[in-house]
């Protein structure tokens, strides 16, 4: 086998390596959330034990999720609030002009 074989069955395999991440990667949020059967859960944790890249990915998506959620947990002041809404429905209002 030339090296041009070789090199071309390891892209094929890189191809398809890619393709199982993506469907991984779009599992992960499901996976934080624990939204995932018991047979989905432990497939996506085997490819994160032996998948460097998508845990990289796990673990930033999981520490994103828990900032947003210790944020989200905070109230705007009122103030904030009526403005936002003001705008709101000045878009709104624009939108039914239109």
């Amino acid at each position: 086998m030339s090296h041009d074989q070789d090199h071309s069955q390891d892209h094929t395999h890189d191809e398809v390596s890619k393709e199982q991440c993506v469907d991984y990667l779009e599992r992960i949020v499901y996976f934080i959330d624990k939204e995932l059967d018991e047979a989905d859960c432990a497939a996506v944790q085997l490819h994160l034990d032996t998948c460097n890249p998508c845990l990289v990915k796990y673990d930033l998506q999981r520490t994103v999720k828990s900032v947003v959620a210790r944020s989200c947990s905070e109230t705007a002041p009122s103030d904030l609030r009526e403005r936002v809404l003001f705008k709101l429905r000045a878009v709104q209002v624009q939108i039914t002009e239109s």
